[in-house]
Parts: C-alpha cells; structure tokens; sequence
C-alpha cells in the first residue's frame, strides 16, 4: 500500500514566496546577515546559476533562484518590485537595525502604529521591501478604527 503524502509539506504553509533574484548566491548570504535565515538546501544549475535556493526565516520558508526567463520565469523590475515581505519578529528594533546593518535603507522609520504594531519598512540592496513588526497589542476592530480616525484626523 502506497504511503499517504501530505498535499503541504511538512513545514510549509498555504503561500510561499518564490522569488526571481538577480545573484540569487549573495541574496542567500545577505538573508543570512540581515534576518537570520537559515538555508535549507540549494540547487546549482549547469550554468553555474542558482535553479532553486531554500531558505527558512523563523517558521517560515522563502523559495528564489537565479532570473531564468528562457523558461518563462518572471521578468526583473530591479527595485521595482510591487510586493512587500512582511517579517514578524519577536523585537521589530533589533531586527530592523540588524537589516540596516546589513545594507538595508530604511524607508519607513519603526513606530508603534494604531493596528498594535510596532512596524517599519526597509528597501534591502536587490530591492525586496520587507515590512518589519512585532506585534505589541490585540485590538478589536472598533478600537484600530478609532485610532485609525485620529491619526488620520477622519472619522474613518
């Protein structure tokens, strides 16, 4: 009798983001610097281009590889890119100095913001945004909108 598979690996979740990085070899060092990523496995292809990089930050795990358009890979919009990784974290302020350190810009400074987190944005040196939080307080609907009213002087 065949083994029962599960349809999401173990590890995995429902979305993983799976990246076209231009130097796919030291975008993995780079994570490793500025967010601890711990690669899982890598798979070099005949042309000394990464096919396929696995790395994991937290409970998470981040696919990318080398830019193949020859096989329909997305095109490159260097520092351009129309998405933001958002990375939970136990202390926003030391992850985000950690990432600017490691040659991040800092592009929204951190605050506390009116949904419960403390949350700022950096742009790294390939020109992925990550969203850096940690998340400080549980808040019903009713009171981020209140919030939200009085930041933005509305009454939302």
């Amino acid at each position: 009798m065949a083994k029962q598979v599960k349809p999401i690996p173990e590890g995995y979740h429902s979305i993983t983001p799976h990246l076209s990085v231009k130097g796919a070899a030291n975008f993995a060092e780079f994570l490793k610097r500025a967010f601890g990523a711990v690669e899982e496995g890598r798979m070099p292809g005949p042309d000394g281009k990464l096919m396929h990089v696995q790395m994991r930050i937290g409970d998470s795990k981040l696919m990318f590889a080398d830019p193949f358009p020859e096989f329909g890979g997305p095109p490159i919009a260097e520092g351009r890119w129309p998405l933001v990784l958002h990375l939970y974290v136990p202390d926003a302020d030391k992850a985000f100095a950690r990432a600017v350190a490691a040659g991040c810009q800092a592009t929204m400074p951190l605050k506390d913001e009116f949904w419960g987190d403390r949350y700022g944005h950096v742009k790294d040196p390939f020109g992925f945004v990550w969203a850096i939080a940690t998340h400080k307080e549980d808040l019903t609907r009713e009171e981020m909108q209140k919030r939200q009213a009085a930041v933005f002087g509305s009454k939302g």
